[in-house]
């Protein structure tokens, strides 16, 4: 895998929506055992908090939501629906007291054979194409909250490859409320 830069703290010292929209083509990268596992992010979702009532932390801190409250860069692990872990990086600027950036979908690059055994199945079609299944696909749990991806050598985000793409923005997806938002981002590749 061709080596990139890591992306650095003051990246995600932003505003949320701003991070989330440009992390598209950035590569998530976790390394398991000597395994590089890795994929261009093609979808991600903002969640701020006061103003975001979709948002894990909109009602105040929690055991769960601490972290997103915390120093940027810093990994949101949450488990959902008694059976699939999400992963989300801490962005915010000064004007939210939290923030975070689910990562909702990567096109694999290396370690696919890894992700494909992670994930049980035969092929790479919709091998990571959702949070649940790309927080599978990367072994990501409960044990990476709190990870410092900004320092971390096993979970990370790095830039990307340059390549033209069209990004969208639309609501985000699975939740009641805050659903006007076009928090969203997708890109075509």
């Amino acid at each position: 895998m061709r080596e990139f830069s890591r992306i650095d703290r003051g990246f995600y010292a932003r505003d949320t929506v701003r991070v989330a929209k440009d992390l598209l083509g950035k590569m998530l990268v976790r390394r398991i055992n000597r395994t590089l596992v890795s994929g261009i992010i093609t979808e991600t979702e903002a969640y701020r908090q006061a103003d975001d009532p979709a948002s894990h932390a909109h009602r105040g801190m929690t055991e769960r939501n601490r972290v997103m409250f915390g120093e940027v860069g810093i990994a949101y692990v949450y488990f959902t629906y008694g059976m699939h872990y999400c992963v989300n990086v801490v962005a915010k600027n000064k004007d939210h007291d939290a923030g975070a950036v689910l990562i909702r979908s990567i096109k694999p690059v290396s370690g696919i054979e890894v992700m494909i055994r992670n994930r049980g199945m035969d092929d790479s079609k919709n091998l990571t194409n959702g949070p649940a299944k790309l927080a599978a696909a990367l072994d990501i749990t409960k044990k990476q909250y709190g990870e410092d991806m900004v320092n971390s050598k096993s979970l990370y985000i790095t830039t990307g490859p340059e390549m033209a793409c069209k990004i969208s923005a639309g609501p985000r997806i699975g939740i009641s409320r805050g659903s006007e938002m076009l928090w969203n981002f997708r890109m075509a590749i």
